[in-house]
Order: structure tokens, then sequence, then C-alpha cells
């Protein structure tokens, strides 16, 4: 992994865009220091967890809160079964690629199984998740399974859906895409795998459910991912929720669609084999 940079100070405007977008709990929240990184921790309502999933939250690497994300991971957690692991992961432009990759590796690392372990993640979160499963696999330790919502994929842009969606859309824009990469990246190769995951080897990835709305401006790079690693001999699951944008299941989490969409996590998670001291049983 490429080491890490010196960044920029955010500026004013986005500062602002963060505050609004960090959400808020009046409860306490349940948290941990995991491999030196503040996670948010999440537990089925009926006990009894039956592993992890290390949930990657949005925002275009530039912002977002895991306190955002409570709601929606009580929802997954409880239909799962399994614990919710929401890291704080450093934003840019303060800390440029790749300090969010680094906290994020740490954090799987320090994982008590990590082999047993789904990661997932929506949008610059599914951008991440994507890269975690390329350095797993590189070091001979994958997970169980992965899981992106809305993936960032592309950060050079390229796909149709970028314009062809651009009035239907209302959350994300071609614009958005290229200023998160812009303070993400400040001057990384954009076509680098572990920023642009469709440019990746296709067998360094575990199982895969990808899950992406059919109005949103990013749904040509996710099709284009399934479709390489459908034709490398990879285990990929698509759900394509058609008439939805951008992270549609956070955003409306009690729509059908939404609805639906945090099932077929579930079952997709649900489905995996058992493992044992990370040996499939």
């Amino acid at each position: 992994m490429p080491p890490l940079r010196q960044g920029c100070p955010a500026d004013e405007s986005l500062v602002e865009r963060r505050a609004r977008a960090a959400g808020s709990c009046d409860a306490p929240l349940p948290e941990a220091d995991i491999g030196g990184v503040r996670c948010l921790l999440v537990e089925p309502a009926a006990g009894g967890a039956t592993g992890d999933i290390l949930y990657i939250h949005g925002g275009g690497y530039r912002l977002g809160s895991p306190v955002a994300y409570l709601g929606y991971a009580r929802r997954i957690a409880d239909l799962s079964g399994r614990r919710i692991v929401l890291p704080f992961y450093p934003l840019a432009p303060e800390n440029p690629f790749p300090a969010a990759l680094h906290d994020i590796v740490g954090i799987y690392r320090a994982l008590p199984d990590p082999a047993s372990t789904v990661i997932a993640g929506d949008s610059a979160g599914g951008g991440l998740t994507a890269a975690l499963c390329i350095l797993a696999a590189r070091a001979g330790q994958r997970p169980a399974a992965a899981i992106m919502v809305s993936p960032m994929l592309d950060l050079t842009a390229q796909g149709d859906s970028l314009d062809r969606n651009a009035e239907r859309d209302l959350l994300f824009s071609k614009a958005s895409v290229l200023d998160s990469a812009t303070l993400y990246l400040q001057g990384h190769d954009a076509s680098d795998p572990l920023v642009s995951p469709i440019q990746a080897d296709p067998t360094d990835f575990p199982p895969m459910l990808v899950l992406t709305g059919g109005a949103e401006v990013l749904l040509d790079e996710a099709l284009a991912f399934v479709h390489k690693l459908a034709l490398a001999d990879q285990r990929v699951s698509l759900h394509i929720a058609p008439a939805m944008g951008h992270v549609w299941p956070l955003m409306a989490p009690d729509s059908p669609e939404g609805t639906a969409a945090i099932a077929a996590m579930a079952d997709f998670v649900k489905a995996l084999k058992p493992t044992v001291s990370g040996v499939s049983a």
C-alpha cells in the first residue's frame, strides 16, 4: 500500500456540509477502538451476533459519519444477525489517499475473525470495500464476502450513466465524482485499482453482492464491474432497483425498494457458508 501523504485543509463550505451530514444521536453510542480507529458498534436486537459486518460509510471520501448510519445499520444487524462495525475513517482533503484505506485495513486485521467477516459499504465506502478486498487477497487474508451499495468504482468518471442519469439522480452527479476524485487523489493516478476498482483483477474479490439503482449516475460502472467478475467465473450477485437513485437503501429505508435492498443484503449474508477458524466448514 502506498505511504501516507500530507493533505490540505478543507474549505469552509465543505466543513459546513460535513456538519449538516454528520447525523446526531441523543443516546450514548456503543463504540470501541479497533485497530487504533474509533468505531461504532451495532448489535442485533435479539443478541447472539453470528459474526461481523465491517460497514464503511459513503460521502465521496470527504463527507459522512457513522452516526448518520445508526438506524440503517440496526436494520441490517437485526435482519442479518451480525454485529455492524462502523468506522470513523479520515476524510479528504486533510487526509488524501491512502489514509482512509490504512485505517480500514487496520480495523480489518484487528477484528476477531477477519476470514468470517463481511466487508460492506456504499458510495465511496463501496470503493473502499473493493480496495480492502484487493489488499486482503494480496495478503492471503480474504474476507468471507463483500457487499457494495451504489459503489464508486471508477474515479476516471467514464460511465455513460454519469450523463444519461444526470437529471434522475438527485443525490449524486458527475461533478460530485470529479470533486471527490480531486480532493481524495491529490495527484495520485485515478486508474489505480485501489481507487478505481473497475480496473482490478476480478480474481481478487470474494463472493460479492452489488446493489445499484437504475436511475443513478454510477449505474454503468456497477454493471461493468459485475460483468467483469461474471466473465471471470467469480461469485457475484446483482440487485437493481429500477427507479431508484444513489444509496436509496440509506436514504429511503422504509420504501419498498429500500426494504427489499436491506433484505437482499441480509439474505446474502445468511446464505454464506460458516467458517471455523477461518476455514470454510
